[in-house]
């Protein structure tokens, strides 16, 4: 056997005993507890739940899907799950949880709601969580791409995309989120407040209760309207957290900030920012960051 396939085999036999380097895998069909055929519908059942073709609705209102217990997964194999034909006056949400557990949103592409996916605690508090929202993309999404809140949970992995124009809501932001919230390697590219609407445009609006990581995320394409401001990330409590190897870039706007915290309990580490009037506002400097106007 020569050198070259013996090397060969040796890398194959090494990538089945140990695994190959990480790549998101959606489910394979005979490991879903069943398949979403139609919307809007109610998730009642502990499982994964998946998608087998694209889905989508003209709802206004409402959600196209509902989480209605703990300990559910919806993967929806690549495939879509639109609210394009609603419009940007819609009201509707792709995926809703309240007071759930550990909720999870893979392999989705959920396109044109008033927010892609939102999982909160009734009346705001801090119900459920160790959520996880993980290698989605979200477009076109007419508010927030993702919103999440509750300890525990994190947001991974995703691209979000050309968020913004609602007629509903004021202020766009990629992600919210809110409580212990883990914040890791996503992209958000373009949010656009509306014309006329004088609002700020949020890469991510973060309200961090106890303690949270951002980390590694890429922010670009932020267009306030009027009197708004271009924020690439902002932290607005008070809590212990930190901002560490985030890229945020902005198009050097009056009033832009590109890291924000509420006082220096926040701290920056290692990020790059370029491109807003300020660069980090308020955080704790905790080293290695590269500031340019």
């Amino acid at each position: 056997m020569s050198r070259c396939n013996f090397a060969a085999l040796s890398l194959i036999a090494l990538a089945l005993l140990f695994g190959a380097p990480h790549a998101a895998q959606a489910e394979t069909y005979n490991t879903c507890t069943g398949f979403i055929t139609s919307l809007p519908t109610t998730i009642s059942t502990q499982g994964t739940w998946c998608f087998n073709k694209d889905l989508s609705t003209a709802i206004t209102g409402g959600n196209a899907i509902t989480i209605g217990t703990n300990n559910v997964t919806i993967d929806c194999n690549n495939f879509k799950l639109g609210g394009l034909a609603a419009g940007i006056g819609t009201a509707a949400v792709g995926i809703v949880a309240v007071d759930r557990q550990n909720t999870t949103v893979r392999h989705c592409n959920i396109r044109g709601f008033y927010s892609g996916v939102d999982f909160h605690g009734s009346g705001g508090a801090n119900i459920g969580g160790g959520h996880i929202v993980e290698d989605n993309i979200f477009d076109g999404n007419t508010y927030y791409g993702i919103s999440v809140s509750g300890d525990g949970s994190v947001l991974r992995r995703n691209r979000i995309i050309n968020t913004g124009d609602s007629t509903v809501s004021d202020g766009p932001a990629g992600v919210y989120s809110f409580y212990g919230v883990d914040v890791i390697d996503n992209t958000i590219s373009g949010v656009v407040s509306r014309s006329g609407s004088n609002a700020s445009a949020f890469g991510m609006f973060l309200s961090p209760i106890g303690t949270s990581t951002v980390r590694g995320n890429l922010v670009s394409g932020l267009v306030p309207d009027g009197s708004g401001s271009a924020i690439g990330v902002e932290m607005n409590t008070v809590a212990r957290y930190i901002l560490s190897e985030n890229e945020v870039l902005g198009s050097g706007s009056a009033g832009s900030v590109g890291l924000e915290c509420f006082n220096t309990l926040g701290r920056a580490k290692d990020n790059v920012v370029t491109g807003f009037a300020t660069g980090i506002q308020a955080c704790g400097n905790a080293g290695g960051n590269d500031i340019t106007p």
